[in-house]
């Protein structure tokens, strides 16, 4: 895996041993950004990438001009990799790492004032969700696929998405990756599909705020309604 764009395009991703992760290619990871390009919600924005292994998305998006990107896993040897990918490219400044279960905490704010990046803090229960300034525009959702089967009312995925639509920013973006025959619901609370797209055996589904949903008051810098 390499970054495919932006101030480290090139850069080789560190990956550790074994079958932890599930790397995207870099022209499914590319196709993704340029999607994301006509939302114009990357450059200055806030990035969450959730179950984050080496943290594929959340680097490209800094390197794409990202303000800051948190990312989330439980799993603290892979983090000590994503660790590494972090510093390897410099983005420790714009970067934060957080040792918790992504179903419950969602797109965590900031951890006992914690707002530098290099550290894994471990993270506990719903109360770290609950209180998240600012909201985020990105946010990736890509569990791994047993984790993402069940997506119907009641499962863990809805859960997470339902807990996303409070902490997304209002013209921000949900970006989920499963298994091509995953059915997603059309909508989750607030969220709703307004785009799909198919590569190979999976599926990355865009989830926007219903427009009559979207709390005024955004703390983006730059509006748009997907």
């Amino acid at each position: 895996m390499r970054i495919t764009s932006g101030t480290k395009k090139g850069m080789t991703l560190l990956s550790p041993k074994g079958d932890k992760t599930r790397p995207i290619t870099d022209r499914v990871k590319e196709s993704i950004f340029d999607v994301l390009y006509k939302y114009n919600l990357i450059e200055d924005r806030l990035v969450a990438d959730l179950f984050c292994g080496t943290g594929s998305f959340g680097l490209e998006a800094v390197s794409r001009g990202a303000k800051e990107a948190i990312f989330v896993d439980t799993d603290r040897g892979v983090l000590e990799v994503l660790k590494k990918n972090i510093a390897k490219a410099g983005f420790a400044a714009q970067s934060r790492v957080v040792c918790a279960n992504a179903f419950k905490v969602g797109a965590p704010g900031s951890i006992d004032g914690q707002t530098s990046a290099g550290s894994v803090r471990q993270a506990h229960g719903p109360s770290l969700s609950r209180a998240v300034e600012p909201k985020y525009s990105l946010v990736f959702v890509d569990p791994p696929y047993e984790m993402s089967k069940n997506s119907g009312e009641g499962s863990r995925l809805a859960g997470l998405l339902e807990l996303l639509a409070e902490q997304l920013a209002n013209d921000g973006l949900v970006i989920v990756r499963t298994e091509k025959r995953v059915n997603l619901l059309d909508s989750y609370g607030s969220l709703r599909i307004i785009d799909r797209r198919i590569w190979s055996s999976m599926a990355v589904a865009f989830l926007a705020l219903r427009k009559d949903d979207k709390q005024t008051g955004s703390n983006t810098d730059n509006s748009h309604t997907p």
